[in-house]
């Protein structure tokens, strides 16, 4: 099957299935922002301003990578790049590997620039494809958007459930390394298990710039390709893909695994507002999600910006009674309490509960 198709049937598994983790959640609900009764600061003078490789946000979150690489992802790439440009938020882009393999797919992914000429846009490429293709290929990739970033991400749990999945993961680390000399910063992202410690260690001596957590708690990845084997008639595979479902770190826990290594980007299951504000409470510098703008995205920009638009309202009502004026307050002085299955996940592995 080729990559162009594949990207079509994802797309519309996610728009028309249940896709999310089933029994393992993000772990946002292990976290309690320490509620100020004291806010002392006018909720409608906060500023959710930030930054990121320098470029300027109206709000610490992006878009995560959805889609693209087939006609008919243009208009929802579309749909989504205007959102974004209207509300000063960043974007990313799927795999843009079908454009590599037929050139006709380009302008799936360059109407998100096209669109959004203010926006920070990231490009993105597999690490299992990094090997396929010289340095050249990957510049290519990044001018198609005029990008202001690269993902390579991390998507091992998939090409094991795919049936026409990579499995070969000999070199990868070392072919991070060499992309690392774009000129370009490049965001390790995974896609759905999570990042641990001890890779957040090794992406950062290969010159990575950022890690996307994409931790367990969001879509599945490995439920969508249970149903595309089930329409094969791939039991094989799709009995692998169910098993699989909620293999990996959760993203709260991938946060805490990740943040004293690199910039942190909190990505898995986040939904609301006030998960934004609790991932950048632990330690995370900004917060993306894809899912729940797939469907508005079909609607149209006008659906997005307002799905958009409740979830930064509820970032806001969450730092007023946090007491934090600006997102560096937010990062730095505010606080969380972690319970449950994630305290007992972070202390197993090591981490200092009185430190978060």
């Amino acid at each position: 099957m080729s990559t162009s198709r594949r990207k079509i049937e994802h797309l519309e598994h996610c728009a028309q299935r249940p896709v999310e983790s089933k029994d393992v959640t993000s772990g946002f609900d292990d976290v309690m922002l320490v509620h100020r009764a004291l806010p002392q600061i006018n909720m409608d003078e906060i500023d959710l301003s930030t930054e990121i490789f320098g470029k300027e946000l109206k709000a610490p979150f992006l878009i995560a990578s959805i889609t693209g690489g087939h006609p008919d992802t243009k208009p929802v790439n579309a749909a989504l790049a205007e959102a974004a440009e209207e509300m000063g938020i960043g974007i990313g882009v799927g795999s843009q590997r079908a454009a590599i393999e037929d050139p006709e797919q380009e302008d799936s992914f360059s109407v998100v620039r096209d669109v959004a000429p203010n926006a920070f846009v990231y490009g993105n490429i597999g690490a299992a494809q990094l090997r396929e293709y010289d340095m050249e290929a990957i510049e290519r990739l990044v001018e198609m958007l005029d990008a202001d970033a690269m993902a390579v991400h991390l998507n091992f749990l998939q090409e094991a459930i795919q049936p026409e999945g990579d499995r070969d993961a000999t070199g990868v680390l070392e072919a991070i390394e060499e992309v690392c000399s774009l000129k370009v910063p490049i965001i390790a992202k995974e896609t759905g298990a999570g990042i641990s410690k001890e890779d957040a260690q090794m992406l950062k001596e290969a010159g990575v710039s950022a890690i996307d957590v994409g931790g367990v708690g969001g879509t599945s990845w490995s439920g969508v390709e249970v149903y595309r084997a089930r329409e094969s008639g791939d039991k094989v595979f799709e009995d692998l893909g169910n098993l699989y479902w909620d293999f990996g770190i959760p993203t709260v826990s991938s946060v805490l695994e990740c943040r004293n290594y690199l910039p942190v980007i909190s990505t898995g299951g986040v939904r609301t507002g006030l998960d934004i504000a609790k991932s950048l409470s632990l330690g995370a510098y900004a917060a993306s999600a894809a899912l729940p703008f797939v469907a508005p995205a079909l609607v149209g920009k006008d659906a997005v910006v307002e799905s958009l638009s409740a979830m930064l309202n509820e970032l806001r009502v969450a730092m007023f009674l946090c007491g934090c004026g600006s997102v560096n307050e937010l990062r730095t002085e505010s606080k969380a309490v972690v319970t449950g299955w994630t305290k007992e996940y972070i202390t197993q592995r090591g981490f200092d509960i009185n430190e978060i």
